[in-house]
């Protein structure tokens, strides 16, 4: 071994030491914030977490939503994908020019690969032109969703990544100008092109050495910076999106009210509280602002913003997390309003428009409904206006106060059966839900629903006083005792009841029958109302007359986004008349404004529901559909505060009334 190879051995052992020295030091407290989290069990339904690494880590399926930032970023994944053989060359190569690998040795033999020398010269350009699109996205158009992002460290870091792949093409061009080029120059025309830069001199042989070590130093800069800064996501990403959730998107986590002393907790009140899944969530965060976008709540003037509500909470993580583990005793502050203000928590309406386009599986409702449940449990701290409904539900078993004896008044003179104890099942149990029962306007679909299934021959029955509210407005208000006692209790009515079947309505009620009491004993077959008229109406058991009405169709967000209903109503709307899209509408839908309890909250800065029913009238249609009795008051408010000219009507009352006009 010469003196200048065994010098540059040494150096380079030197650098990588402390290299990974920093990123091993700073990797392993990382970490052990994550273990600090409170338990949560996301090892389970592996088939689905390994095909979500494929599809959303791999094939950036989240990201390509959105195709020139999508593309833009997928350029600069799978170029480091591709790329990441040519790091182990470099590290080889560094120290000889010419080190000699054997011919049987995979470096070797990848090297001079043809293919491998033409992938990797496309792939540095795909990357080249991933960075200059970024930063065109960010210096020129600069979207608002980058507000409050670190957009100077992003600039940092995507200059690395170009210095990286630069410095790859410029030393590949300078070993074929060399003659040191082990694979056939032919394959690699970027390379190639470049070596006409540089003579065969000594300069060229310098410069080879230059290029070489400055590739090995940026990555070895990279690998110490990665852990310390935003994107530190590149190495936590896939994790996060490997432990998110594989079960329905409507579903919360319960709360263990029985688990050991040192287990139990009432949500999340300083960083030791949150779930170590939420404090990956932190650490997985990229800044891209995605989920700001579609944000109702921060689209009409709020304060929260699910991007800066991550941030601030990993900020408070990295702040406050290493003393917690350092010094026994020390008494964390609370997260609220210390890393988030209580505006930021009570403004969220759950809609998980924020969770649909997250890219990296960031479970933002979750990370604010245990900060309300907190908030309300432990604190007794929350909007005022919300008592009322929160007393009620646990009172009198419904948000709106009223007695129970009056849930079925609403069905007086309809024939439906009221199921009593004892008596046999029915084919179908109608699950009426709150809004329905005591909401006037509410009461319509109701009645509708009910009307339809008995002109299809349907065997249904409801439960009447014994039917209580499920206990969802309690739940994304915070109060998971109140709804853990209503769903026992539900889970116990329906079990002595033997129902097997419901339909549902409301798609609150929807979510929390089909994905949430599951947890608690009670699995049932639940559809929407909506699914099961399409079903009858393509049965041809019921006839709708059809028309030229225009009609267009608002999804609600827990029927649409948190459990894939899209079809259905629009195959009653199309049946009824002609459907008309507003621009935002399937997954992608705007909240009307009444999820997360904010039915029972009063509204800062331009109200939901009158954006959304702006963008109704905008296409022109003459009647606003809907499937969700929230949706009904909620739209319905709007339309009177806006002056818009529209009719806002549960499908199963257009439908009813199109089965009236043809006595279908």
């Amino acid at each position: 071994m010469s003196t200048a190879t065994a010098l540059s051995a040494l150096a380079l052992a030197a650098v990588a030491a402390v290299a990974l020295a920093l990123f091993a030091r700073r990797a392993l407290l990382l970490v052990r914030l994550v273990r600090m989290g409170a338990p949560l069990q996301r090892f389970d339904d592996l088939p689905r977490r390994v095909e979500n690494e494929a599809v959303i880590v791999l094939g950036q399926r989240k990201l390509l939503q959105r195709l020139v930032p999508g593309l833009m970023h997928a350029f600069i994944f799978w170029g480091f994908v591709v790329l990441f053989p040519t790091i182990l060359v470099a590290l080889v190569y560094v120290v000889d020019r010419d080190p000699g690998l054997p011919d049987g040795s995979p470096l070797r033999w990848l090297e001079r690969q043809g293919w491998f020398a033409f992938a990797v010269d496309l792939f540095c350009v795909l990357v080249l032109v991933g960075v200059a699109t970024a930063f065109w996205i960010r210096k020129v158009q600069r979207p608002r969703r980058f507000e409050g992002s670190h957009l100077g460290e992003a600039d940092l870091i995507l200059a690395l990544i170009a210095g990286i792949v630069t410095t790859l093409l410029l030393w590949h061009a300078s070993q074929i100008a060399l003659g040191l080029n082990a694979w056939p120059q032919g394959w690699s025309p970027v390379s190639d092109g470049l070596s006409g830069l540089f003579g065969e001199g000594i300069a060229t042989e310098a410069l080879e050495r230059g290029f070489v070590w400055a590739h090995v130093l940026l990555i070895l800069s990279f690998l110490v910076y990665l852990p310390y800064s935003k994107h530190l996501h590149i190495a936590t990403a896939g994790p996060n999106v490997f432990f998110g959730r594989t079960r329905a998107r409507g579903r919360l986590e319960p709360l263990e009210f029985d688990a050991p002393d040192e287990e139990l907790r009432f949500g999340a009140g300083t960083v030791s509280e949150l779930t170590w899944k939420g404090i990956l969530d932190t650490m997985s965060c990229t800044e891209c602002g995605r989920c700001q976008d579609v944000c109702p709540a921060w689209a009409t003037g709020k304060e929260l913003s699910p991007k800066l509500l991550i941030m601030n909470l990993r900020d408070h993580v990295f702040a406050e997390g290493p003393r917690v583990l350092a010094e026994p005793g020390f008494e964390a502050t609370p997260l609220v309003p210390n890393a988030v203000s209580d505006d930021v928590v009570w403004d969220c309406v759950t809609c998980g428009a924020c969770v649909h386009e997250c890219p990296v599986a960031i479970e933002h409702v979750d990370h604010i409904v245990d900060l309300r449940r907190h908030l309300v449990m432990v604190d007794s701290r929350f909007p005022a206006e919300a008592d009322p409904m929160l007393r009620d539900v646990e009172r009198s078993s419904n948000p709106w106060g009223k007695p129970q004896a009056e849930r079925a008044a609403w069905a007086q003179g309809l024939d439906v059966r009221v199921l009593e104890p004892g008596d046999p099942p029915p084919e179908i149990l109608y699950w009426v839900g709150c809004a329905a029962s005591f909401d006037e306007r509410a009461r319509a679909s109701a009645v509708a629903t009910v009307t339809l299934l008995r002109r299809a021959g349907l065997d249904v029955a409801i439960l009447g006083a014994r039917e209580s509210c499920t206990g969802d407005p309690a739940r994304r208000m915070g109060n998971e005792y109140a709804f853990q006692a209503l769903a026992e209790q539900n889970v116990a009515t329906l079990g002595e009841a033997g129902v097997t079947r419901i339909v549902a309505s409301c798609p609150h009620c929807f979510n929390t029958l089909a994905n949430e009491y599951p947890d608690f004993g009670g699995r049932y077959e639940v559809v929407h109302h909506s699914q099961l008229l399409a079903e009858l109406v393509r049965d041809g058991r019921l006839r709708p007359a059809g028309g030229d009405a225009e009609i267009t169709y608002h999804d609600s967000c827990y029927l649409a986004r948190h459990n894939d209903v899209l079809a259905p109503p629009r195959e009653l709307v199309a049946r009824i008349g002609r459907p008309l899209e507003m621009a935002r509408s399937g997954k992608r839908t705007f909240c009307c404004g009444a999820g997360g309890a904010h039915m029972w909250m009063e509204e800062r800065g331009t109200p939901i529901n009158e954006e959304r029913v702006r963008e109704a009238a905008e296409t022109g249609a003459e009647t606003l559909a809907v499937a969700c009795p929230f949706c009904t008051v909620m739209l319905d408010d709007g339309v009177r505060t806006t002056g818009a000219e529209l009719r806002v009507a549960d499908v199963a009352t257009l439908l009813a009334e199109s089965l009236a006009e043809g006595r279908g």
